[in-house]
C-alpha cells in the first residue's frame, strides 16, 4: 500500500476519532469519508488547528518543539529585545535564559551587572546569580551570595534557593549544616528532588538506614501521585529506585 495512502487513512481516522470525542457535527463525517485526504484536511484546518492555538498544553508542546529544533531562538530574541532597551528587566530575562542553555559565564555576568543601586539587594537577581555560580562549581561563592540574600531580604521565600543552600553547605563541606537545611526543607518541598539529595547525603554521611528511609518515602509519595506527578518527577523516582536496589 502506498505510503500516502497509509497517511491519508491515519489522518482520516484521526479527524473520525476527533469528531466523536469533541461531538462536532455528524456532517463532518461524510465530508472527512467521501473528501478522503481532502476532506480530512479541511477539518483539520478548519476545526483542529484553531481548537490547539488556544489549548495550553499544545502552546507548550510547540514550544518544546521549537525550543529543541532551535535551542536559542528565545536567548536571540531576548538578546535584541536588550539592544533596544537596555533594562534590569531584559538583562535578567536573557541571564535566566543563558542559564538554561548552559552559558553560565555570560549568566553570572548578567546577573552581576544588574545587582547595582537600587536593585543591589534584589532577591531574584541574588538568587540567579547563586543559582549561576553553582553552576560553575563555586559553592562557597553561592552560600555566600544566599547568606548575603538572606541578610538583606529576611522575608524572602524561596524553596528552590533553600535547597541550593543546602547543596552549596554540602558542597563546601558543612554536612551537620547541609543536613539542619534538608530536615527543615523536605517536608514542604513540591516534588522529590530535595529528598532523594538528602538521602544521599544520609548515605555519604554513613547513616545506610536513615538514608533508605528516606528513599522508601520517594517512591511512597510517587505510588499515590498522579501520573503527571510521576512523569516530572522520574529523575528523582528512579534514583530513589536505583540506591534501593542497591
Amino acid at each position: 500500500m502506498p505510503l500516502l495512502v497509509i497517511l491519508s487513512l491515519v489522518v482520516q481516522f484521526y479527524c473520525l476519532v476527533h469528531v466523536i470525542r469533541t461531538g462536532r457535527p455528524y456532517w463532518w463525517i461524510l465530508i472527512i469519508m467521501l473528501g478522503s485526504f481532502l476532506g480530512a484536511g479541511v477539518y483539520l484546518v478548519t476545526q483542529v488547528l484553531p481548537e490547539l492555538r488556544d489549548n495550553p498544553t499544545a502552546r507548550r508542546t510547540a514550544r518544546q518543539v521549537r525550543r529543541a529544533l532551535d535551542p536559542e531562538r528565545e536567548k536571540r530574541r531576548i538578546a535584541q529585545e536588550l539592544e533596544v532597551a537596555d533594562t534590569v528587566q531584559n538583562r535578567m530575562r536573557l541571564a535566566g535564559e543563558c542559564l538554561a542553555l548552559g552559558d553560565i559565564l555570560n549568566a553570572e555576568e548578567l546577573y552581576q551587572s544588574c545587582l547595582k543601586g537600587p536593585h543591589a539587594t534584589d532577591p531574584y537577581l541574588m538568587l540567579g546569580l547563586a543559582q549561576a555560580q553553582f553552576a560553575r562549581g563555586d559553592a562557597a561563592a553561592t552560600r555566600r551570595t544566599l547568606e548575603s540574600l538572606m541578610a538583606a531580604n529576611p522575608d524572602f521565600r524561596s524553596s528552590d534557593g533553600h535547597l541550593l543552600y543546602a547543596r552549596a553547605l554540602e558542597g563546601v563541606g558543612d554536612l551537620d549544616g547541609a543536613v539542619h537545611e534538608y530536615e527543615a526543607l523536605v517536608e514542604g518541598y513540591a516534588g522529590e528532588e530535595a529528598r532523594a539529595r538528602y538521602a544521599l547525603l544520609l548515605k555519604r554521611m554513613d547513616r545506610p538506614v536513615d538514608a533508605q528511609e528516606m528513599f522508601k518515602k520517594v517512591l511512597a509519595r510517587a505510588k499515590v501521585a498522579p501520573a503527571y506527578y510521576r512523569k516530572v518527577q522520574r529523575e528523582w523516582i528512579e534514583l530513589a529506585k536505583e540506591q534501593l536496589r542497591a
